[in-house]
């Protein structure tokens, strides 16, 4: 017995057919946590009194942070459809 076909074998048995997308969600919910503490420290920074410049580079950087939390969520809700396409097959 080859090896893939023991790993597909005992991901048979342990019924672990959707590990990659369990992984995949695992890492996007650790980007997204990561991308909120990012968010919470920007709108803090922004709260100070700043030059002009500073200012204008922090929105940005709050609207680059807000929308890949956006495109993360997306593909998040994604990832959880597709395993519940997986269960009813």
């Amino acid at each position: 017995m080859g090896i893939k076909k023991f790993i597909k074998k005992v991901q048979h048995t342990l019924g672990l057919n959707n590990y990659v997308i369990e992984n995949k969600k695992k890492s996007l919910k650790d980007l997204l946590k990561k991308l909120n503490e990012r968010k919470k420290i920007i709108k803090k920074s922004l709260k100070k009194p700043l030059d002009t410049k500073a200012e204008k580079e922090l929105n940005e950087e709050l609207d680059i942070v807000c929308l890949q939390m956006k495109k993360g969520k997306k593909m998040l809700h994604k990832l959880y459809t597709e395993k519940n396409k997986h269960k009813t097959q």
